[in-house]
Parts: C-alpha cells; structure tokens; sequence
C-alpha cells in the first residue's frame, strides 16, 4: 500500500482519536489533573539528591512541595545539582540516566545552558505534540496531515556525545544539541514515513548548506505542514519560490493545509505569510515549546495558546513583580487571575522543581487556561521608566507596519542614551522588512503613536519630549540580521534574533556592526539608507 493511501486510513483513525483527546481534556479537573502531576513527580524523584534534601519522602500535598521547594533559576541548578557531576547528571534532580542535553541559547543569563531531557521529558513532548495535532483535527476534520509529509524546520546542530565513560549504563550515553536535532532522532518509527526531512538530513551542522538541500529535496514533496521559526521559515520559502518558479508557496505545496509557528509572537508575521502563501486553505498554528518542557499550543477551537496540562509538567505562575521577593505568591493553575503578568515556572519528568522558566504570560480565560506570552522577565524596556514589555513592542511593531503597507521581517530595539547632560534619550529599532513602508516618517510616526496607546507610561514619558523622544528606525538590508547572527555564532534554526536589550551595550554593538555592513556592501549601500528613518516630535503621540 501506497504512504498516501496508508495516510488516508491513518487519517481516519487520527480524527477519532482527536474527538476522544479533545472530549478528555474538556472535561479533566484542573487543580486534580497538576495535584496528582506534582505528586507522581515527586514520588518518582524522592530517591535522587535533590530529592532526599528536600524530604521527597514526606510530602503529601502541594502546599508540603511549596514549603520545601523554593523558586530555583537555571544558574541555581546548574551551580547546586549539575555542574559538580556534569556531565553525568545520573540521580542529580531526576532518577536514573539523562540521555539528552539540550543546548540553550540562555538568552537570560548570557550564557549556553544545558538542559536536561530524560526519557519521561521525550514522551512527554511526544504526547504534547500529538495533542496539539489532536486539538487541529478536532476543530477541522477536514485537515488531512498524514496524506503527505509533515515538515520541520529544525536548528542546525548536530548532536555530540559529552558523558564521561562512568555515565554509562548498559550502552547509554549522553549526548548535547539542539531540541530539534533530538527530536528529530527520536521520531517513532512509525511515524518516519509522515516525517520530513530523513536523520542525515535533519542533522546536518552546516545550515546554509542545510537549508538549500531542505529547499531542492523538498520542492517536489507532498508537504501538508511546515513548522519552525517564522523568520527562518520566510527564508526557505523564498528559496522554495526561487527553485520552483512560482510565485507563492500555495502552488509549490498544493497540499500544504497548516504552518506550524513559534520561537517569537506571529502579529509582526502574519500579513507577510499570507501574501507568501496566498491560500486561504493553509492555517497559521502557534505553539509554544521550550527546552525545558512543551509549555502551550494554540487550540484552534479558542484561537488561541491553551496551556498543555496533561504531559507530566506541573506549572506554578508567580506574579512578575513579585519574582526576586522573599515569599513570592505562587500560584496553581486553578487559581491563576485572568489579566496579570505571571513568570512560568515548571516542576517536570526532567529533573526540573520549580525552575523559573524566565518566560512571562497574561491569560485571558482560566477553564481551559487560555494564555499569551508577553515577554521575557529579564527583557523589557525601561532605561527611561517606560515600562515595555515584549509584547506591546510587537504589537506596536505590528500595527505600523499594516498602517504604512510595511512587511517586517526581523526587529531589535534598544534604548540609545543622551551624549550629554541635558540630552534626552530615545528607543532605537533596527528593522529588517521584506517590504519597506511606503513613508519610512509614516513607520516611526505610527510607531510611536502606537506605543503610546498600548502603554500609558511610555505615553507619560513621551509628554513635551521631556524624557522620551520619538523613536528612531534604522533600516537592517534584506539579510543583514542573519549576516549579524553568523557573525555573532549564532545562524540558522532555533536561534532568535535578540529583539529586547535594556541595557542599550547590544543595540550600540548592532548598530556599529550595521554601519559597517551598510557601508561594506556595494548594493546595500545603493538600496538601503543607514541613517533613521524618521525622528518625530510630541506630536505623534496626541
């Protein structure tokens, strides 16, 4: 039998199980489902280090684990539990031995972080996913996934081994990469035939090359959905389009039905991949996946992230401007209060007891817990009191760009301070477009109008230009952030473009750098102007 005639039954029966999925968690107790999560977790660890010095063995309720266990960072396991036995990390915080490290780009510490992923946390991630499909189904029996090849676009870091030979237990062996790359070694077997691209494929170590074999192998494929970065993704469907011929991705995949998202919010996106894709058949997909743990996917049911409770991670969320406090309120998620700012915490199959995930998020509805990531906790702007988050940055970002015809592709922004006593500061955004906007005064008029609405103390500080000035644009040459991101050790995959920097020492080394690349590059010089776009009075606020 055919794979398209095989993925037209397996079709079939995944719509019942989506049905059966979707019923059971509509109806599952919150508050029972993450007490009874927390309590097998620790249960399974009470014999480990971590574990027996906090008296696994005598807890019975979640307010007993509160007691015991405090809000830990990455850098507090790292220092406390791993770095004196890595990388054996046997009976550490999780039993038994970790097959995975998941390399991090550690965008809160500055640092590369090495994460734990045990054999729970790879069928965890396994189930979540396959829920996220199930949620899909349930909403549009008509989405057919397994008809075709189901395509992720994954980083570029092969994995490594790192164990010491005495972290071996009968032929196991840690190894260190990407959460793509180990998640594309550990597709089921049944599920290789749906699954593109093949091991050797998905592995490779050099991206560019990567990416323009992915591009050639698969222009011919039955693609029924793509997933990765949305900025890397805009890359190989640009390189889809230039092999093929065509003009928009729709004729190159005709059975392409949903393009998995996440890594960063989609608004500054979606008009962009609506005009690349020109189907209305094709549907956008957020998910919200971390190295430590899949935390949300969007139920297309709600439109909407929905937190994904049933996958052996139990979530604490604590007000954000209580994080660093000494008893920080934490809450469960049944009682979590619609429109507050919470920090994720996660407790899971991994070794992980109430690790501040350094991830923020609103919820709008609690029954099903319906969420938006909001930002980072330790990246936001306020080098002048303004008080921005993530965001309402790219909801600022988003809404100029549909008021001046504008197509973003990539943005950083950071504040540029006064040279002198007596000079007024200023946020300065680099922004990479795909198209640029019809008036490059119009972008950061509506920028800064924009900003204004969405934060009342930016508004504040913009009054009178007293402590704020208007923003500046400075135009990134189509490639420039990847050419930045090369340079910087930092290309292809699951690396993200550093959006937020409070400190204004990245937005300064960007900038330099962009005057160079600018300046270096005969036809960027002749394209792109390295000077603001636009610097704007008080008048663009009222």
């Amino acid at each position: 039998m055919s794979v398209s005639k095989w993925g037209q039954w397996v079709d079939r029966g995944f719509g019942q199980f989506a049905r059966w999925r979707a019923r059971q968690g509509d109806r599952q107790s919150l508050a029972e489902q993450q007490s009874q999560t927390l309590l097998r977790l620790v249960r399974r660890a009470r014999s480990t280090r971590f574990g027996r010095e906090h008296g696994f063995d005598r807890l019975r309720t979640v307010q007993d684990y509160r007691a015991q266990v405090p809000l830990r960072e990455y850098e507090d396991f790292w220092r406390e539990y791993w770095q004196p036995s890595f990388p054996c990390l046997t009976a550490a915080t999780w039993p038994g031995v970790v097959p995975y490290l998941a390399l991090s780009s550690g965008t809160t510490s500055g640092t590369t972080k090495h994460i734990p992923v045990s054999r729970d946390m790879l069928a965890s991630n396994r189930r979540a996913a396959l829920t996220s499909l199930a949620w899909l189904k349930a909403a549009d029996p008509s989405v057919s996934l397994f008809a075709g090849q189901m395509f992720l676009l994954g980083g570029s870091t092969d994995l490594k081994p790192v164990a010491a030979p005495g972290c071996r237990s009968q032929g196991a062996r840690t190894r260190s990469g990407d959460l793509s790359g180990i998640a594309a070694r550990e597709i089921p077997r049944l599920a290789r035939p749906f699954s593109y691209p093949a091991l050797d494929l998905a592995l490779m170590s050099d991206w560019e090359q990567k990416l323009e074999l992915l591009a050639e192998d698969s222009v011919l494929r039955p693609i029924t959905l793509v997933g990765g970065v949305p900025s890397w993704l805009l890359v190989l469907f640009e390189r889809l389009l230039s092999i093929s011929g065509r003009s928009i991705l729709a004729e190159v995949w005709p059975m392409l039905r949903v393009i998995v998202h996440g890594g960063t919010r989609f608004d500054p996106y979606r008009d962009l991949f609506r005009q690349v894709v020109g189907s209305d058949q094709v549907r956008f997909l957020e998910t919200y996946p971390a190295s430590e743990g899949f935390v949300a996917a969007e139920d297309p049911r709600y439109g909407q992230l929905r937190l994904m409770t049933g996958h052996g991670i139990y979530f604490e969320f604590v007000p954000v401007n209580e994080l660093g406090s000494d008893r920080p309120t934490r809450h469960a998620v049944a009682e979590i209060v619609p429109g507050v700012n919470y920090a994720v915490v996660l407790t899971t199959c991994a070794g992980l007891w109430s690790y501040v995930l350094g991830d923020t998020v609103t919820f709008d509805a609690v029954d099903p817990p319906l969420l938006r990531f909001t930002g980072r906790t330790k990246q936001f702007l306020s080098a002048f009191g303004e008080h921005l988050i993530g965001e309402e940055v790219e909801r600022a970002i988003a809404a100029a760009a549909t008021a001046t015809s504008a197509a973003v592709v990539d943005f950083h922004v950071g504040p540029a301070f006064p040279a002198q006593t007596g000079d007024v500061g200023r946020h300065r955004f680099v922004i990479e477009f795909a198209q640029p906007p019809l008036s490059g005064s119009s972008f950061a008029s509506e920028l800064d109008r924009a900003l204004c609405r969405v934060n009342e103390d930016y508004a504040a500080h913009r009054e009178g230009d007293l402590t704020l000035l208007a923003p500046e644009v400075w135009v990134m040459p189509r490639g420039g952030f990847a050419e930045w991101m090369r340079s910087r050790g930092k290309l292809g995959g699951q690396h993200k473009v550093p959006r937020l920097d409070n400190t204004g020492q990245l937005t300064a080394e960007l900038c330099a750098w962009h005057a160079g690349y600018t300046h270096s590059d005969a036809s960027a010089r002749a394209s792109t102007d390295p000077a603001p776009l636009g610097n704007l009075s008080i008048a663009a606020c009222i």
